[in-house]
């Protein structure tokens, strides 16, 4: 009997994935365990397993589709065998004009990796470039996917209002998108520019549409907002951990991976949060969540945006092992590798932007976690010490809070004992 192939739910708060590419075609042998296809959710593109053997028989949503958790996307069985009754057929790819036409450009399939780069509009000629259809059907419900819901239902938009563009006429998220730039379905903006023709001068601005990163850096980043922020800040010297640093990797061997001065701090940091457990925490509303295991969410830039892999159990692990694990994660983050379940459980977050030569700077907290640590470069300063004056590495440091969850007096003496760590090391033991 044949097999349906369901969208999983690879992480809390999952409600739609859009398929990236199909990694078997139909009538391809799958064996159970092996990739099937590549799926971008709103945090990371990974490759699914296929979980039983044949045949695929059929694929019942093509690339680029936004589906719902839960919808069956194919069919899995033996060669040969029929498809069960009320199987879906294959939705067409939609046809490639025979030659350029003025319209806004459509990519040809989803990024292969969150970092991907997106799609850019080249004209100011209305013509449509994909088929609208009505978003409700006479005496019918609106079909949209539930992360187009979600949307809608936050910028206060009618979905039986917004034309649909996604597969069997349902509402996809660029439509909810559209509508609230007051923008229809396969027709160019106002403020696109006109294409260029070669040898041309370039046009003074160009539209860059948003990947599926950048739009759930956006909408998460406007969620953060909402929380009433505070912060203080510090500086610290940073002499001795210098000296720590440089004995790890001289005691690294070779082909082992150099801890790095943000490996040291997440272990101080860590250390931290078990003495500070308010700071270790998730806003929930009308309560907050304090966990045991310090579980570290690393800011990572990569090419289009921002990820946050977590390095759990920071508290536990040696300097060397979350160095270990720390290059792993931002191996895996640069090349799109990185799994649902590397965003799981994140209990505080640290940004370190020292390797730009950044001094300071304020972070945005990452909810529902209700504080983050800003992390500015070494640089040798002036000071004065004991009377005299020196010269001295300093660091400085700001941390930001969630004022509903933690209270300034909280936070600063979380911020002075991280100080204190960084300043001697030995206090971690």
């Amino acid at each position: 009997m044949a097999t349906q192939i369901t969208l999983p739910r690879l992480g809390q708060g999952m409600e739609s994935g859009v398929i990236v590419r199909w990694l078997k075609a139909e009538g391809d042998a799958v064996v159970k365990g092996e990739p099937l296809y590549e799926l971008d959710t709103e945090k990371v593109t990974q490759e699914v397993e296929a979980e039983a053997d044949g045949v695929l028989l059929k694929i019942l949503q093509q690339e680029g589709a936004d589906v719902p958790v839960g919808e069956t996307i194919g069919m899995i069985g033996a060669e040969g065998e029929a498809l069960p009754e009320g199987a879906a057929p294959s939705a067409p790819a939609a046809a490639a004009p025979s030659e350029p036409a003025p319209t806004v450009s459509q990519p040809v399939s989803a990024p292969a990796t969150p970092a991907a780069s997106a799609a850019v509009v080249t004209s100011a000629t209305a013509a449509p470039a994909v088929a609208a259809t009505p978003a409700r059907p006479a005496g019918g419900r609106v079909k949209a996917s539930p992360l187009a819901k979600r949307m809608a239902k936050e910028r206060g938009i009618d979905l039986a209002a917004v034309q649909s563009t996604g597969p069997d006429g349902r509402i996809v998220a660029e439509d909810v998108e559209r509508s609230a730039a007051g923008d229809a379905p396969g027709v160019t903006p106002a403020f696109s520019v006109p294409s260029v023709a070669p040898g041309a001068e370039a046009p003074a601005v160009q539209t860059v549409e948003f990947t599926a990163m950048r739009r759930t850096i956006a909408r998460r980043m406007s969620e953060a907002w909402q929380a009433p922020h505070f912060q203080v800040s510090l500086t610290a010297d940073v002499g001795r951990m210098i000296d720590l640093r440089k004995i790890l990797v001289d005691a690294t061997p070779e082909g082992g991976v150099r801890p790095t001065y943000s490996d040291v701090i997440t272990r101080l940091v860590a250390v931290g949060l078990t003495r500070h457990p308010a700071l270790n925490a998730h806003f929930a509303g009308d309560a907050v969540h304090q966990y045991a295991p310090a579980n570290i969410g690393i800011a990572i830039a990569v090419e289009g945006g921002l990820v946050v892999p977590v390095i759990p159990a920071c508290e536990r692990r040696p300097v060397t092992e979350i160095a270990a694990a720390r290059a792993d994660l931002v191996e895996r983050s640069r090349t799109g590798k990185l799994r649902a379940e590397d965003f799981e459980g994140g209990t505080f977050t640290i940004s370190n932007l020292g390797m730009y030569g950044i001094e300071r700077f304020m972070a945005v907290i990452n909810p529902p976690q209700v504080a983050i640590l800003a992390v500015g470069s070494i640089e040798e300063r002036v000071v004065v010490d004991d009377g005299e004056i020196v010269v001295r590495p300093r660091m400085e440091m700001t941390l930001s809070c969630d004022h509903r969850a933690v209270d300034g007096a909280q936070g600063a003496e979380f911020l002075r004992t991280v100080k204190q760590l960084v300043e001697e090391p030995g206090l971690a033991l």
